[in-house]
């Protein structure tokens, strides 16, 4: 009987775990950005129509807290799905990964139409519509490049160019608004 309830307690602490709400980002009437105990500055509106290669969710690293979501987003050749069906796409530790054992198009085209997205919502409703995303899915997403620093002085910021690669590359998305196309 003890055991019953312990695997019961446990089933319904997963169930919560992996049911809770998203903490969703707000914008003040001043323009400004604001979520609890984070200074968030737009640095750059975003509007971009990709093709979904990759998606992860993360619940255990300081950036979840934000942002649960990366995207990796392609467009132009690599919104294509004959080119995308020829390379190996993945993520992890909120990097994009790609190979490929012959290369549908340049390496530097690649790098240049594809990226991965940190992926804050910025009301309930984008935070649905990004629950809904999945891989090999057009989307469009709308919002606002970001910087962000914590109360506590951490500090986290957006590229904002389409054709850097490696640390500091990915772009930090104030997601508001995404429709899947």
């Amino acid at each position: 009987m003890k055991r019953w309830i312990i695997i019961g307690g446990l089933a319904a602490a997963v169930w919560l775990w992996t049911h809770r709400d998203p903490v969703v980002a707000t914008t003040l009437a001043d323009g400004g950005l604001a979520y609890p105990g984070y200074h968030i500055t737009a640095l750059e509106d975003y509007e971009m129509d990709a093709r979904v290669l990759s998606r992860r969710d993360y619940r255990d690293d300081r950036e979840a807290a934000l942002a649960p979501t990366d995207l990796a987003l392609g467009w132009g050749p690599m919104a294509d799905e004959a080119v995308v069906a020829g390379i190996d796409i993945s993520q992890n530790h909120r990097w994009y990964f790609w190979r490929a054992a012959t290369l549908p198009i340049p390496a530097r085209e690649i790098e240049q139409h594809s990226a991965n997205v940190h992926v804050i919502a910025a009301s309930a409703e984008a935070a649905k519509a990004l629950a809904g995303v999945k891989v090999s899915d057009r989307v469009r997403l709308a919002g606002k490049l970001v910087e962000v620093n914590a109360d506590d002085g951490w500090h986290w910021r957006s590229s904002l160019s389409r054709t850097d690669t490696g640390a500091s590359a990915c772009e930090l998305l104030w997601l508001e608004r995404l429709e899947v196309l």
